[in-house]
């Protein structure tokens, strides 16, 4: 159902009540905002999952003050940022702390790659079932033209111009996101 949403419609229907949204919107940033929280702040595992918590509690508490729905990616994203910060400075006070611990200029940088990642990430979930697969078998698993030919049924040849074919795909998708038409930045 709301996997099909876009951000924007999948907020509006949270603050209309849905649960089955609200979970989805969870679904959807658990990961993201786990990602900040343990890559790009270096949290214990632990402080990261009572973050997580703390994030998607205010969300739910304070979803009606988001101005603009299709922009709940970065606001979840500045809260958990406020978060981890809050998490680091009270860990701070409880035991001494080295000053690379506390430094969090990387993070931005870390960020914006998890943000990179995430659109990525949802560009591969909007992309047909064998674009997904051979693209992950290409990518994510390292695999050689012939072992993904050998396993799908198809000459190497084949497996070249699918790859291809479907890059640009995602390709046109992540550009058509880019100027907020995808379904992350319809408003």
């Amino acid at each position: 159902m709301a996997s099909t949403l876009t951000d924007s419609q999948l907020v509006a229907r949270c603050r209309a009540g849905d649960q089955e949204a609200w979970s989805e919107l969870v679904d959807r940033f658990s990961r993201y905002v786990y990602a900040i929280a343990i890559q790009a702040f270096r949290l214990p595992e632990s402080d990261a999952e009572d973050v997580f918590q703390e994030v998607f509690a205010r969300a739910y508490q304070h979803l009606d003050k988001l101005r603009d729905d299709s922009a709940v990616r970065p606001w979840l994203a500045q809260l958990t940022r406020r978060l981890c910060i809050d998490r680091l400075r009270a860990s701070a006070r409880e035991r001494p702390v080295d000053e690379e611990e506390l430094a969090v200029a990387d993070a931005d940088e870390t960020l914006a790659l998890l943000d990179d990642a995430l659109t990525v990430h949802e560009a591969l979930a909007a992309a047909p079932e064998h674009c997904r697969e051979i693209l992950d078998r290409f990518f994510a698993r390292d695999e050689s033209y012939k072992t993904i030919g050998e396993a799908l049924g198809l000459p190497s040849g084949t497996i070249a111009s699918r790859i291809s074919r479907c890059l640009s795909r995602l390709r046109a998708f992540l550009e058509g996101r880019s100027d907020g038409s995808g379904p992350s930045g319809e408003g």
